[in-house]
């Protein structure tokens, strides 16, 4: 059952209602964006969304919709190269300022180009069917298309002045928000927008659960028309913010006292009213997640920090990304170019990689110079870890050696090596394609198993550029609740660019060699998991926080900073 009030807008006028359908035009396709949260796109929607480059977005849809545009669509060159000069000229301003580094380099462009609706909806829509020329055009809206009677009006419209369209139903927001809350609704409820006014003599009498769209100026209105109508104050009120977000808050209170609600609510709430609603402790499971709510740092691009920030995402926390390191080529190359004809010449024996940018490395010198995955035929190949692993079958390659899970580093590699016998091997050179940083853990142990070793500099690793101001307080202030160490690297640049943690965030370490840098560097560290690989750190990290909330041990909240009042100055008499 659903119970609306929303005026219809005008938006027919100047439009013939039998007007012939433009067939050189594509279509004009309505999509739900759902209740805001990326992850609750339909398969339909994302497909839609994924091949078309022009979209009309509500201002209220979250980035994460947005990026699913044109997302499987390639970047225009021109594009591409006029990022690229602008970076270039990113990095010259930078040095002319007498920076060290270069700058971050901005998120890459996309073949999307976004519009935010105007006053005349069905005109502007119509300009960007022909800027599409012959494509379609998305008209994306929050919630679900056919639930809002301000698109609904727009859909009549559309067909009014003749234009093809389409309905990619989403989640509605009344619909899918109390399930995020842990509000049982059961199979009856009613439902509505009271954005734009209501039928408060309908929703006073509907069939609880009532579950309203609103805003926080709605929320003493909606107080004020439901008691004048008879519902009693007392009636059990959840108003949810953010809805299906991690930053989704739902406070309890009543409909008497739901108008005088202290709280930061910004944006579109979600208002469920009913008197005989089940405990939503039964049913809390997104608010409830170990990591919820929490702002981790990940000292790492996003392009490597994908998997972690996933990871992260799926415990409820809120991933930031932090670039501690730039991966610049080796000052002298000859380096490599001697090291890649070795490999064709069968001088190794064994090539032993420590790092999916080793990996990157030297396969993007086998390519630069005309080579292949063929060329590596007869040599064996060791990975430090499961995730260099993968980046080696990732380029055709199969690795033969690797430490034992629990022991993925230097030391574990060592374990499982062989031995040189020079009765049985008939090549006795192993190449070590790594950072100029590495230490010489691995070189030392593989000479004492026999081997000859070409330590060679693949790459280098470059202390960032500091992340922004605003970032370094959050840093130094507490600002994050935890940070995640994925190497001695990125602890000891993080503290270079930005400062110390502050003492309420706790430390996370992926093994022995990012603890002993982080202690070093005067650190208390929190969390070391058994085995030194990304999911492994995620899970304690989250196993760890939910063991100080059970124990009551969470860190304090962070201190709000006072504002300093200018001194004024007083004139001399």
């Amino acid at each position: 059952m659903s119970v609306r009030g929303a005026a219809r807008p005008n938006l027919e006028k100047n439009f013939m209602s039998n007007a012939a359908p433009d067939t050189q035009l594509g279509k004009i396709v309505f999509v739900g964006a759902g209740p805001g949260n990326p992850d609750l796109l339909t398969v339909r929607a994302r497909e839609v969304l994924a091949n078309s480059a022009i979209a009309v977005t509500d201002p209220e849809v979250m980035q994460g919709v947005r990026d699913a545009v044109a997302a499987a669509l390639p970047v225009p060159q021109e594009l591409l190269d006029a990022a690229e000069a602008e970076y270039a000229q990113m990095c010259a301003d930078a040095k002319a300022k007498g920076a060290r580094r270069k700058p971050p380099r901005p998120a890459p462009p996309t073949a999307a180009v976004l519009y935010e609706p105007g006053e005349d909806i069905v005109g502007q829509l119509r300009e960007c069917l022909v800027e599409a020329d012959g494509e379609d055009v998305i008209r994306l809206v929050t919630g679900n298309p056919l639930h809002r009677e301000s698109i609904k009006a727009e859909i009549n419209a559309v067909a009014s002045a003749g234009l093809e369209f389409q309905v990619v139903p989403g989640m509605s927001l009344p619909s899918t928000v109390p399930s995020f809350a842990g509000i049982a609704l059961g199979s009856t409820y009613t439902e509505a927008d009271v954005t734009n006014g209501a039928d408060w003599d309908a929703l006073a009498n509907a069939t609880q659960p009532i579950v309203l769209q609103a805003t926080k100026e709605d929320l003493p209105v909606i107080s004020e028309e439901l008691q004048q109508r008879g519902m009693p104050a007392e009636t059990e009120a959840f108003v949810t913010v953010h809805g299906t977000t991690r930053l989704q808050r739902t406070y309890e209170t009543t409909l008497g006292t739901m108008g005088k609600l202290d709280a930061d609510l910004v944006g579109p709430l979600v208002v469920t009213l009913g008197r005989s609603i089940d405990d939503r402790t039964k049913y809390s499971w997104w608010e409830n997640r170990p990591l919820y709510g929490w702002r981790v740092l990940v000292p790492r691009t996003k392009e490597q920090a994908g998997p972690m920030s996933a990871r992260l995402a799926g415990y409820g926390a809120i991933p930031q990304n932090v670039p501690t390191i730039s991966i610049e080529p080796p000052r002298n190359p000859a380096q490599m170019d001697r090291a890649i004809k070795g490999i064709v010449e069968g001088r190794y024996k064994w090539i032993v990689f420590t790092s999916v940018n080793a990996v990157t490395a030297v396969w993007d010198k086998i390519a630069q110079l005309g080579l292949d995955a063929r060329d590596f035929a007869g040599v064996h190949l060791a990975a430090v870890g499961t995730k260099t692993a993968a980046a080696i079958r990732a380029k055709g390659m199969v690795p033969e050696l690797l430490p034992h899970k629990k022991k993925q580093n230097a030391e574990g590699l060592l374990d499982v090596f062989p031995n040189f016998v020079e009765d049985i091997d008939a090549v006795g050179r192993v190449l070590l394609p790594r950072a100029d940083i590495a230490a010489d853990t691995l070189v030392d142990g593989l000479k004492a198993l026999d081997w000859e070793v070409d330590d060679v500099v693949a790459y280098r690793t470059v202390r960032a550029a500091p992340p922004s101001a605003e970032i370094r307080d959050m840093i130094k202030t507490g600002g994050f609740d935890a940070v995640a160490f994925t190497s001695g690297s990125t602890v000891r640049n993080l503290v270079g660019i930005a400062g110390k943690p502050h003492q309420r965030t706790i430390i996370a370490c992926i093994g022995p060699s990012a603890r002993a840098a982080a202690e070093e560097m005067g650190l208390r560290v929190d969390v070391v998991p058994e085995v030194a690989d990304v999911p492994a750190l995620v899970d304690a990290l989250a196993d760890h926080v939910a063991a100080l909330r059970a124990a009551g041990n969470l860190p304090a909240p962070r201190k709000k900073r006072r504002s300093r009042k200018k001194a004024t100055k007083v004139d001399k008499a």
